[in-house]
C-alpha cells in the first residue's frame, strides 16, 4: 500500500491536479469510511480498513443505519443505507454470498409482498402491520448489485420481478427512476431482456428530455447528464449516446470540481434537505463517484 499517512494539509500553495485536489479535499473532510474507499480507488489501499469502516454502521437486523446515507439520519436500518452498505461492498470487491447474507435477511423484513423496497427516506420496522410501497429507484439498486455479485437469495426472485416489471413499464420516468433502472439492467440475469428494455428507456430519455444533452447550450436546467446514466463506457446506457454527448458530458463532469477539490453533492429524490454535516459527508461521496467515473473514462490522469 502506498504511503498515505502524511499528507501535508497546510501547503504554501494548492496541490495540482484534479485527484491530487480532491485528495486533499477528501483528508479534510471526509469520513473515515470515505477516506479508506479514496485509498482503496486510488493510492492502493486495501479492502480490509474499508470494511471495518462500514462495520460501524451495520445494525443486528442485518441493515446498515447511523447516516450511512449522509442525507438519511438517525441509527435505525434503512434500505437506502443498506444499499450504499452495498456499493461500498461491491466497490472493495466483498459482496460475496456470505456477507450478502444478513443484508438480504434485512431487505427481506422491510420489502413488500412482491419484493419491493420503500422509497428513501420512508422509515419501515420489519415488524410492523403497514407496510410503505414500493418503490423503483430504491430497490433496483440492490438488487442489480446483487446480481453483479452472483448473489442469491429468496427474497431476490421476487425482487428481480418487480424491477423487471417497473422498468418494462416505465412511461412517465423520473431521473432517479431511470439511473435505478439502469444500474439493475447492467446486471440482471436475462441478458436479452435487459438489453430490450435498456434501448426502450434509453428512447423514454431522449423523447422525455430527461438529459442534458449540451452543458454548454444556452439556457440549459440543472438536471441529469449522460455520464449520470452510464456511469462506465459498458453500462447498456452508454448506447444511448453519441460520443461528442458523452465527451461534452465528460467535459462539464472534470470543470464541476471546486476551489477546494470536492464536487457538489446530489440529493436523494425523497430525502430532505442537507444539514451542514451531511452536506460535507455526501460531497465526499460526489467525489469519489466523480472520479471513479472520470477514471473509467479514461479522464482521470
Amino acid at each position: 500500500m502506498a504511503d498515505i499517512a502524511a499528507v501535508p494539509l497546510a501547503q504554501a500553495s494548492p496541490p495540482r491536479g484534479a485527484l491530487a485536489r480532491a485528495e486533499r479535499f477528501v483528508w479534510l473532510t471526509a469520513r473515515v469510511l470515505e477516506q479508506r474507499l479514496f485509498a482503496h480507488h486510488f493510492r492502493d489501499g486495501d479492502a480490509v480498513p474499508v470494511e471495518t469502516a462500514l462495520e460501524a454502521y451495520r445494525n443486528d437486523d442485518g441493515g446498515y443505519g447511523h447516516a450511512l446515507e449522509p442525507a438519511l439520519r438517525g441509527p435505525a436500518s434503512l434500505p437506502a443505507h443498506t444499499a450504499r452498505a452495498l456499493h461500498v461492498l461491491d466497490a472493495v470487491g466483498r459482496c460475496d454470498a456470505r456477507r450478502a447474507e444478513g443484508v438480504c435477511r434485512y431487505l427481506a423484513s422491510v420489502s413488500t409482498a412482491e419484493g419491493a423496497l420503500p422509497a428513501v427516506g420512508t422509515h419501515v420496522n420489519g415488524g410492523g402491520a403497514a407496510r410503505p410501497p414500493g418503490s423503483l429507484a430504491a430497490t433496483a439498486p440492490a438488487v442489480g448489485l446483487l446480481h453483479r455479485n452472483e448473489v442469491w437469495h429468496p427474497w431476490l426472485f421476487r425482487a428481480t420481478d418487480f424491477c423487471r416489471q417497473a422498468v418494462e413499464s416505465l412511461e412517465a420516468a423520473r431521473p432517479g427512476d431511470v439511473e435505478a433502472a439502469v444500474l439493475f439492467l447492467d446486471h440482471a440475469p436475462d441478458r436479452t431482456r435487459a438489453e430490450a428494455a435498456a434501448e426502450r428507456l434509453g428512447r423514454l430519455v431522449r423523447r422525455e428530455r430527461l438529459v442534458v444533452l449540451d452543458p454548454d447550450g444556452p439556457g440549459h436546467a440543472c438536471g441529469e447528464l449522460p455520464h449520470d446514466y452510464a456511469r462506465t463506457p459498458d453500462s447498456l446506457a452508454r448506447a444511448w449516446f453519441t460520443d461528442a454527448e458523452v465527451e461534452r458530458s465528460l467535459d462539464a463532469l472534470a470543470a464541476a470540481q471546486r476551489d477546494d477539490g470536492g464536487w457538489p453533492a446530489r440529493r436523494l429524490p425523497g430525502a430532505p434537505e442537507f444539514t451542514p454535516g451531511a452536506l460535507l459527508e455526501t460531497r465526499s461521496l460526489a467525489t469519489i463517484e466523480a472520479l471513479r467515473t472520470l477514471t473509467a473514462y479514461g479522464r482521470l490522469v
